[in-house]
């Protein structure tokens, strides 16, 4: 059995609009989605000692996702707060998640060596910590999301295996040209996706590409993260990387049928945080109470 590590970030993602909301997080995400798919997994990262807090860590136990490493700092869970255009989401504001308090010890890093996979991302705050991690022996997955420049690619992707981004913005020359760039770095996989035009990878100078599934659309949040999931967990277990991408965006399309990264919904509580918008400029107050 394929044996994963999350590690990084975490979140509940509050549905502001509709008075709900779900745990969630690229590192938790990635964990429970491949624990649904077969993975023994497990996760590493800390959570409030709150409300929030709970949230999260109850949903991992549930989904029976190993949290014998997690943390529990003082202070408020991170959340972020989410609004809905139709099916698909706008992010409205955030509260950062909890780096400083789950610094990596030896004792850590004897542990994760145990995994065959680790899969962190740029939420994580984890930049210093990446050569350690892939030193300590399992293959190192990255997300960078949209919030990479050139700076920031040279600095990590050398100490990954595997690279994921987001550029739905961007034609396929683009997209192999970034590629290109970040494999330049050492990464043996890098996955471009791209939204509603699927997905480019490049591996051994070879590029394919995947379309996506259809799919009875929901709800979109973690529709990347089942993707990477996805194609994680068929990497795993030996498939071709034309398969790993036709299972990665078959996952992403069952992850949009429900709502929800991975479900787990919960009812705001009233005067939970959250409920307001933060303030986007220093010295200025511009929250918003929640309607």
């Amino acid at each position: 059995m394929a044996r994963i590590l999350g590690i990084g970030d975490n979140t509940v993602d509050i549905y502001v609009d509709q008075g709900v909301q779900f745990p969630g997080g690229n590192a938790v995400n990635v964990a429970v989605l491949m624990r649904r798919l077969g993975a023994e997994a497990a996760y590493l990262g800390c959570v409030g000692d709150d409300f929030l807090g709970d949230i999260v860590r109850d949903a991992l136990v549930a989904e029976e996702v190993d949290c014998s490493h997690l943390r529990r700092a003082t202070g408020g869970n991170s959340w972020s707060r989410i609004r809905h255009v139709g099916n698909d989401r706008v992010f409205d504001g955030n509260h950062p998640s909890m780096r400083g308090d789950y610094r990596l010890t030896d004792a850590d890093l004897a542990w994760i060596a145990g995994f065959g996979l680790a899969h962190s991302s740029v939420y994580s705050k984890l930049e210093d910590d990446l050569p350690a991690i892939r030193a300590a022996g399992p293959v190192l997955s990255f997300d960078y999301s949209s919030e990479y420049d050139d700076a920031y690619i040279a600095r990590t992707a050398p100490h990954l295996d595997i690279a994921f981004l987001s550029a739905a913005e961007l034609g396929d020359a683009d997209c192999s040209t970034l590629a290109l760039k970040v494999a330049a770095h050492g990464p043996k996989l890098v996955v471009i996706t791209r939204g509603a035009k699927g997905a480019l990878a490049l591996e051994e100078g070879v590029v394919d590409t995947t379309r996506i599934e259809p799919a009875k659309v929901v709800d979109t949040l973690g529709a990347g993260d089942g993707f990477i999931a996805g194609l994680l967990m068929a990497r795993l277990t030996g498939a071709d990387l034309p398969a790993q991408l036709a299972a990665g965006a078959r996952n992403a399309a069952r992850v949009c049928e429900e709502r929800g990264a991975f479900g787990h919904e919960t009812p705001i509580r009233p005067g939970q945080p959250g409920l307001r918008r933060p303030a986007t400029d220093a010295g200025k107050d511009n929250d918003t109470a929640i309607n």
